[in-house]
């Protein structure tokens, strides 16, 4: 938690010169350097439900549990495309310290770029993706003794692949793993004072685009 508040500081500066870097950028130049076409690029969303769980100290707590999630995504360019959306997760507590049916309820916002071809006549999408994402850890009433609440930045790596239907509908699956950072919502319970690990999730997806 010590870190937080420089490296936000560093996140605003960030934000303000990347600000004023792409405002001197000729952004109709850009456009048909990269063949963006803003009028055919289709926003979409989708639904995603799984599974997953922690890897390390983490995932030696806690057991796998089920995710839902909502994205709005868009394909700006042929072989690339951009999304951002919101995830809930929840991660029951596997410590004899603790009673049964207490859990850590994981809820993140996130961003990811991901790079694939239209293969077999178009239909089908595999692709790769990265990011960046924050989560917020809560932790239910009856655990709060030896686990935290906390907030977690996140770098999600992806791959995955979509079947498109029809120029509107399409489903897929997913595997991401996101390397996690300020993890100390176990700190007290490993021990060490020190919670290791990351995330590995498996998800179906389906959706539209508009």
């Amino acid at each position: 938690m010590k870190v937080r508040s420089w490296m936000g500081g560093f996140a605003v500066v960030g934000l303000f010169t990347a600000g004023s870097a792409f405002a001197a950028i000729d952004a109709s130049r850009v456009g048909s350097e990269v063949n963006f076409n803003e009028e055919k690029t289709r926003i979409g969303l989708d639904a995603r439900v799984g599974v997953g769980g922690l890897t390390g100290d983490g995932g030696e707590l806690t057991a796998p549990g089920p995710l839902l999630g909502v994205t709005a995504g868009a394909q700006p360019w042929r072989n690339l495309g951009i999304e951002a959306g919101f995830e809930g997760q929840r991660l029951p507590i596997n410590d004899n310290r603790i009673s049964e049916g207490e859990a850590l309820y994981r809820y993140n916002l996130g961003v990811l770029a991901k790079a694939g071809p239209l293969v077999l006549n178009e239909k089908l999408r595999p692709y790769v993706g990265a990011g960046v994402g924050m989560s917020y850890v809560n932790v239910t009433d009856g655990a709060d003794g030896l686990y935290t609440n906390d907030i977690i930045e996140e770098v999600p790596l992806a791959a995955g692949l979509d079947y498109r239907f029809n120029q509107n509908l399409f489903a897929g699956a997913r595997a991401s793993y996101r390397v996690l950072f300020g993890t100390e919502f176990a700190d007290t319970a490993t021990g060490t004072g020190d919670t290791g690990g990351n995330l590995l999730n498996f998800a179906a997806t389906v959706g539209g685009r508009f």
